[in-house]
């Protein structure tokens, strides 16, 4: 498996840590890999504080996929990237199809835990290509998640995509959770992917680049928001919040959102 391909085992590790202990996420599919893979993991990457970030992330982004999906129910859903993930189990709202898409190589290892069916479908194609888009059917709306994958694509590839998804569409909404200019060169000297021999290339910190044709900025969705880290407590809750929720953390991290 490539290096960028490893930084999945990250997010794995802290949904899988967060449910265990009852707090921000459950997902009980995320215990089970995690314990069957036993990916060795060390240094910041298996810091409770990342899990506990990467837990709030994916909850953020499955309740905005479940509002959306409660409002366009016979939406295509694109998880781009999805490593190991279990948002198709986590979403409890309907959908017309699904599709979980990432390499060849991850897609491997996630056969061993899911399985296809009519509605939902996994595919092994690259993010920095769109070619796999023109094999799919039609639907009225395409609703698009890209979560911890846009800092390893370039500007370009990430247009292509939304070009591609804005002309095949008549209507669609996409996430995207981003590093911004600042995150990028302080991940040279400090980050957790670094543990698995991955590395950032790409920050963004102007949303609008990526506005094309009818497809525009929407807005911003707040990554660690109240209610969840309410959940911790103490200690815990007190540093969280300083280091993670904080003005400057909002500086380095960002969830875009888009629609058409």
């Amino acid at each position: 498996m490539k290096n960028e391909s490893k930084t999945l085992y990250i997010p794995l590790y802290g949904k899988a840590l967060v449910s265990k202990k009852g707090i921000i996420l459950s997902d009980k599919k995320a215990e089970e890999i995690w314990e069957k893979e036993g990916f060795s993991l060390g240094g910041k990457s298996k810091s409770k504080w990342l899990a506990y970030f990467m837990g709030m992330r994916a909850a953020v982004i499955d309740k905005w996929l479940s509002e959306k999906l409660s409002e366009s129910p016979k939406s295509t859903v694109f998880h781009i990237g999805c490593g190991l993930d279990s948002r198709i189990e986590r979403v409890n709202a309907p959908f017309e199809k699904w599709y979980d898409i990432d390499l060849p190589d991850v897609m491997e290892v996630r056969r061993l835990y899911f399985s296809e069916s009519e509605k939902y479908k996994m595919l092994g194609a690259s993010a920095a290509e769109s070619a796999w888009l023109s094999e799919i059917p039609q639907s009225e709306k395409a609703i698009v998640v890209l979560e911890g994958i846009s800092m390893y694509l370039s500007e370009k590839a990430i247009k292509n995509l939304f070009d591609a998804v804005s002309k095949k569409f008549p209507e669609a909404e996409i996430i995207m959770d981003a590093y911004t200019s600042l995150a990028v060169k302080a991940s040279k000297y400090k980050n957790p992917i670094k543990d698995v021999g991955a590395g950032a290339s790409f920050g963004i910190d102007e949303p609008r680049i990526f506005e094309i044709g009818n497809l525009c900025f929407a807005g911003e969705v707040l990554m660690t928001p109240e209610e969840k880290i309410s959940e911790l407590s103490g200690f815990e809750k007190t540093f969280f919040k300083k280091m993670f929720a904080g003005s400057f953390a909002k500086k380095l991290y960002k969830i875009y959102t888009y629609k058409k």
